[in-house]
C-alpha cells in the first residue's frame, strides 16, 4: 500500500470527507456535502477548484458537450461526490470518464449517502494503459 499515487494527497481529502460525514452523516442532497468541502478545503488550505469544466477532443476537433467534475483537488485528484444509497458501476463509469479528459491519473469517487462513508480510488495503470479500481 506504500506506492499508492498521490498518497499523502489522498489521505488529506478523504480525512476532510469523513470529517464532513461524522458531522452530517448520511441523508443530505450532495449540494450540501460539497458545500461543507468546500469549507473544509478552504479551512485547510487544500488547494481545489469546483466544478472544473472538461471538453472532449475528438481527433481535430473538440465535440461540443462539456464536463463538469465535482472538484480538482491539488490540481491533479478528481474527487466525485455522491449521495445514493449505493455505489453503481454507472459512477465508477463517470469518475473514469473525467480521468480519460482531464488525463488525470487519480479520481477519488466518495458517497455520502451511507450510513458510513464508502470510497473508491481510480486509477489509472500508465503502463499497461488500463483503468483500475483500488
Amino acid at each position: 500500500m506504500s506506492n499508492l499515487i498521490y498518497k499523502d494527497e489522498s489521505y488529506q481529502i478523504i480525512g476532510k470527507c469523513f470529517e464532513v460525514h461524522n458531522n452530517l452523516g448520511a441523508g443530505f442532497l450532495e449540494i450540501v456535502y460539497k458545500v461543507a468541502l468546500e469549507y473544509e478545503f478552504n479551512k485547510a488550505g487544500i488547494p481545489f477548484v469546483r466544478e472544473k469544466e472538461y471538453v472532449v477532443n475528438y481527433k481535430s476537433i473538440t465535440l461540443p458537450h462539456k464536463f463538469y467534475a465535482d472538484f480538482v483537488v491539488f490540481s491533479k485528484i478528481i474527487l466525485e461526490i455522491k449521495a445514493v444509497s449505493a455505489i453503481s458501476n454507472e459512477f465508477v463509469a463517470q469518475a473514469i470518464k473525467y480521468l480519460k479528459v482531464s488525463e488525470n491519473k487519480l479520481a477519488l469517487f466518495v458517497n455520502f449517502g451511507e450510513l458510513k462513508l464508502n470510497y473508491q480510488r481510480i486509477v489509472l495503470d500508465g503502463k499497461r494503459k488500463e483503468w483500475l479500481n483500488c
